[in-house]
């Protein structure tokens, strides 16, 4: 307990799913957190549950301007960052000659673009030391059906992290990503799924998976929190994969 005390974390769409656990990690470790999120609603019930330790900000990663207000937030409450994770991110499954430009668009602006600028309007912002963590995503690495933007939008995640270990390195800033595998959170129901499917649909990712099931939001969690403590303090630039050995398969 306590690892992150004393500590201000930001996670981007911090008010669902992976973002929520990792933020609700994060302030059990003792870390102040701001949550970034694109509904007022959800942005205000994700508080709710993390308490008087957090606070939210609501806009779209995708508008640059989101970032500046948070970055002005964060330092009017906190007045210095120590964790950064750039979780908020999109996917549109569909074959590659029906993507649209508009689609396309929409998945690197939110998953790329904004990572890159998210990071470096938060960097002046960041003490020396600071952890920044980009999720990222195990079709990155494995090619997965209807995934061709989607993959190549967080394969760029793995480029910014390897460029800003050395580049940040000066000031001990780590950077690491973060690559889930099929979890249970839900973004499975946005990407189609259907509550009634989904027995159906977990089986058939139990028999994909090596270790037999998807993974849950807490998991995710802990291994984001591994990476924003000092108990990863010598680690950087790597690619850490919670995915049960799927990239494997």
């Amino acid at each position: 307990m306590n690892r992150l005390s004393g500590k201000t974390a930001v996670v981007t769409g911090g008010n669902s799913g992976i973002g929520l656990a990792a933020a609700r990690a994060f302030v059990e470790e003792g870390a102040r957190v701001a949550i970034l999120g694109r509904r007022q609603q959800a942005v205000d019930a994700a508080v709710a549950q993390l308490g008087s330790a957090a606070f939210g900000v609501v806009g779209d990663v995708a508008d640059l301007s989101t970032h500046d207000r948070l970055v002005a937030e964060v330092r009017e409450r906190c007045g210095a960052i120590d964790i950064y994770m750039a979780n908020a991110g999109m996917n549109q499954v569909e074959p590659s000659p029906a993507v649209s430009v508009a689609s396309y668009d929409a998945q690197f602006d939110t998953n790329t673009r904004a990572v890159f600028f998210g990071v470096t309007k938060a960097l002046p912002l960041m003490r020396d030391g600071a952890s920044i963590i980009l999720t990222g995503s195990i079709a990155s690495a494995k090619v997965l059906e209807n995934h061709a933007v989607y993959a190549a939008s967080k394969a760029a995640i793995g480029a910014f992290a390897r460029a800003w270990a050395l580049e940040f390195a000066a000031r001990r800033i780590r950077v690491n990503v973060l690559s889930p595998g099929p979890t249970d959170t839900p973004i499975l129901a946005k990407l189609g799924v259907a509550e009634a499917d989904r027995p159906a649909f977990d089986r058939g990712m139990a028999a994909a998976i090596p270790l037999g099931r998807l993974a849950r939001s807490d998991e995710l969690a802990r291994a984001a929190l591994f990476l924003a403590s000092d108990d990863s303090s010598f680690v950087t630039g790597v690619d850490l994969r919670v995915d049960g050995g799927i990239a494997l398969s």
